[in-house]
């Protein structure tokens, strides 16, 4: 496993995107990024997950081990990005088909089980619903295995009772990996992070978590003050 440091500027044709962050991702815990749309959330996601040609990065990003993230990184983007010709079982493997990797079939159908999709496996993503297809893209996030895991509104598509479902499930499998989770939800912060900061247009304002481990009960008292606090910040940052 191995934390990472991100801090610089970034532009895309010309503009701002942000400017003087300085965000430390922390070996095998979950750090949890929040702000207002536009901010560049997402910009940073790419970044780490070298797939930002279109940006203008000034600055660097500093591996704790020295060594490259390539193939230790996976991100799972706002889009569900399946392949409309692939059913469900198939667009969970598409890594490992890409990389000509043996196929773990057993392994992929667990992990559709695991999100709630048994009986929908064979289903091509348009019968699914917008829900249904962001679980399958959970899945094949969670079938890489990657010991780094970027995740962009995963759940945002969900209604509150498989949210907390899929939140609880990302965290059993993710246990001591290196995640950074992208989120509008401050309730999914305060469940999910051991480190939480919120973006505003002049830098990272960091928020002290629950002190109980991940994941917590989404009624904790103390859950309840950090979503408050989140909240607050968030309606108040510029």
């Amino acid at each position: 496993m191995t934390g990472l440091h991100l801090e610089g500027n970034a532009t895309i044709d010309g503009t701002a995107v942000f400017d003087g962050v300085s965000l430390p991702v922390e070996n095998g815990r979950w750090t949890c990024l929040l702000g207002r749309s536009g901010v560049g959330k997402s910009t940073i996601m790419r970044l780490v997950a070298g797939l930002a040609d279109h940006v203008r990065f000034t600055g660097r990003i500093d591996v704790d081990d020295g060594n490259r993230l390539e193939e230790r990184v996976t991100l799972m983007a706002q889009q569900d990005s399946l392949l409309p010709w692939l059913n469900t079982v198939d667009n969970v493997l598409l890594g490992a088909r890409l990389r000509g990797q043996r196929l773990d079939r057993v392994r992929a159908s667990r992990l559709i089980d695991q999100v709630g999709l048994g009986e929908h496996q064979h289903k091509k993503p348009h019968a699914l619903s917008g829900g249904q297809r962001q679980r399958v893209a959970l899945a094949r996030t969670l079938m890489e295995d990657r010991p780094v895991v970027l995740l962009d509104e995963p759940f945002s598509a969900l209604d509150a009772r498989v949210r907390a479902e899929m939140q609880e499930l990302a965290a059993e499998h993710l246990a001591g990996r290196t995640v950074l989770l992208v989120t509008h939800d401050p309730g999914e912060a305060a469940r999910l992070g051991d480190s939480i900061h919120v973006m505003t247009g002049t830098g990272l304002i960091s928020v002290e978590p629950p002190s109980s481990p991940v994941i917590r009960a989404y009624d904790d008292p103390e859950v309840l003050a950090c979503q408050g606090r989140l909240l607050r910040l968030l309606r108040e940052a510029s």
